[in-house]
């Protein structure tokens, strides 16, 4: 079947796209455990961002789960291939011009390496929301730690499944840091690739 998919080549490009918009289009990967503040942290980061007059769109790890991946399991297998099609989906919308932010716990190297390459390194910004386990467990959010301790999920990362912590993401944001004071990081470090 793939020797009879040609892609198609648009007249519209990226860089088009990128110049109307008067801003480039990349992806925004937060990583962390369940619990971390990677969503709350992007929710501001979108919020900002779109106040600014940028093109954005949040791929959240729940919200995708309800609908494109919802017929994934936790497996490490299935972690894999949701995080795989979410790779795909965001080179799609950079392609659109679009700034996307995506949260997701991806908490195998190899899967982030697979993203940045995916959307193309240059196009790829890494968060590290570096929470503590213990006090993503005393957030305990969505109760997923709880269960987790009660043997009623499996794969739990940070419980039952492990969490490969990023060597050298482009920004980390340790767990005390305020939400405006996140939001003030990951700008200083954006201000230079949202210009076209």
């Amino acid at each position: 079947m793939e020797k009879n998919v040609i892609r198609h080549q648009f007249k519209v490009s990226k860089e088009d796209r990128n110049m109307s918009n008067k801003h480039r289009s990349f992806l925004i990967w937060f990583t962390g455990l369940s619990g971390s503040g990677k969503s709350t942290i992007a929710n501001a980061l979108e919020e900002h961002l779109y106040k600014r007059g940028f093109n954005t769109y949040t791929l959240d790890g729940d919200n995708v789960r309800c609908g494109l991946n919802k017929d994934l399991s936790f497996s490490p297998e299935d972690r894999s291939e949701n995080l795989r099609r979410i790779a795909e989906v965001s080179a799609l919308m950079i392609d659109a011009g679009l700034v996307v932010l995506a949260a997701f716990v991806s908490p195998y190297k190899k899967d982030r390496e697979f993203i940045a390459n995916t959307v193309n390194r240059d196009n790829f910004v890494e968060v590290f929301v570096n929470t503590p386990l213990e006090i993503c467990e005393a957030r305990d959010v969505k109760g997923l730690y709880k269960k987790a301790r009660a043997g009623e999920i499996k794969n739990m990362t940070g419980i039952s499944a492990p969490y490969e912590a990023p060597e050298s993401p482009d920004v980390e944001i340790s767990g005390d840091v305020s939400v405006e004071d996140a939001v003030s990081l990951i700008m200083n470090y954006l201000e230079r690739k949202l210009e076209v």
